[in-house]
């Protein structure tokens, strides 16, 4: 009988470094010094948790983040700074829990701007706070924000949402919150172009002057992480750094190109992987010629072979999809996943490494294998992997996961 490794408790782990976060924010501050960073912190902060995310950057002038639960969690975490909900409120009813948490708003469209503007008990209660309100911009992702693009268009005046429609609320806005506490923000579609980011950037800018931004008063944000490394004229204000800060480049990986596209795609070696996912083997098979393997029997074997059997499926979000030949270390030795990936279960060729066994460490990513070359083989960005990964996956948080062993 094959037992599981520790005492029936499932050997699946992600391990966040602090240490790392935290080398990572100062590497960020080396680079753009004297600028402002939002922390992005959302998506429980890109799977690492925010507890891990809360000590890692103590050294952020402020979280960034989407909902109010993510919020109130910062708080209770000791985090003082400030926060900013980066879609604004879903709801008016917002407003109320916004200011006891004393969260800055983005403000995309509207229908927001109203909620602020209508006197109510909850409005009066925020806008008496200290708590910043940013009027985001679209500048061309049309996504959120307040089409800057259509200013000159035939017909523009007569949207719910472009930066005519404003009017004389944005003055309103201004009187009430008083100086200080009135921003803008915009976000690029496609960072990594010169020409699209210029012609963004100009928008933006633009926009600004008609809507008669002070800017002593009224700051600005408008960097992500792609932007930050891209775009030098884009790094004034605060910045709002997210991937970055936990180790992964914003741009997808892929194999072969040239030197230059090669470096173009790299993370800057300042920067290193905040989390490492590691599990184990929980059994081993022997194949013969012909032999399938898991659902479907997609993969067969052409010469007698070892498979390992790990604890890792699409139920932990390791993606379905993953086709064979993605590779995963055990112990210094690539070895490819062969045959479906399952709900709990993934199958590994162990040719490359003949002395694996059950128990024997897996390592998905981290140091030896990085997330990023992991994520551009399955065609995606190590944003999906890292926060489609479940609550099963069990999270240690420690100074530095090399001290696990």
């Amino acid at each position: 009988m094959t037992l599981t490794p520790h005492g029936g408790q499932r050997p699946l782990y992600l391990d966040v470094s602090t240490e790392r976060l935290r080398s990572n924010m100062a590497a960020l501050r080396r680079r753009q010094s004297g600028q402002k960073i939002w922390a992005v912190v959302k998506a429980r902060a890109y799977g690492h948790g925010l507890d891990a995310a809360v000590q890692g950057f103590k050294e952020a002038d402020g979280l960034a983040l989407l909902e109010i639960e993510e919020l109130a969690q910062a708080r209770a975490l000791g985090w003082k700074k400030p926060i900013v909900l980066l879609e604004g409120l879903f709801t008016e009813s917002g407003l109320q829990e916004a200011a006891h948490f004393q969260a800055d708003l983005v403000v995309h469209c509207a229908e927001q701007l109203h909620w602020l503007l209508t006197k109510s008990a909850q409005a009066k209660e925020f806008l008496q706070g200290k708590a910043r309100v940013w009027i985001k911009l679209n500048t061309g992702m049309n996504r959120l924000g307040f089409t800057a693009c259509s200013l000159d268009a035939p017909g523009a005046s007569g949207a719910n949402n472009t930066l005519l429609a404003l009017g004389t609320d944005l003055e309103k806005l201004r009187a009430v919150l008083g100086p200080g506490r009135l921003g803008f923000m915009m976000h690029f579609a496609q960072a990594e172009s010169k020409s699209d980011s210029y012609q963004a950037l100009s928008v933006f800018h633009k926009a600004l002057t008609l809507l008669g931004h002070k800017p002593q008063d009224e700051p600005i944000s408008l960097a992500n992480s792609a932007a930050i490394l891209s775009q030098p004229l884009a790094c004034s204000g605060w910045l709002r750094p997210g991937i970055l800060l936990y180790g992964s480049s914003p741009f997808q990986w892929k194999l072969g190109g040239s030197e230059d596209t090669q470096a173009s795609q790299a993370l800057p070696m300042e920067f290193c992987t905040a989390s490492q996912l590691t599990t184990q083997l929980l059994a081993i098979q022997e194949l013969r010629v012909g032999d399938g393997v898991g659902y479907g029997l997609r993969y067969k074997a052409t010469r007698p072979m070892r498979i390992g059997v790990a604890a890792l499926g699409y139920a932990d979000g390791f993606p379905r999809t993953a086709p064979d030949g993605i590779p995963m270390m055990i112990l210094g030795k690539r070895c490819p996943i062969v045959g479906q990936v399952s709900m709990d279960l993934i199958a590994l060729d162990l040719t490359e490494q003949p002395l694996a066994r059950v128990g024997s460490s897996v390592e998905v990513w981290g140091d030896t294998l990085p997330l990023d070359e992991v994520a551009g083989r399955l065609g995606t960005l190590g944003y999906e992997l890292l926060t489609c990964l479940t609550p099963r996956v069990q999270r240690r948080i420690s100074s530095d996961f090399l001290s696990l062993g």
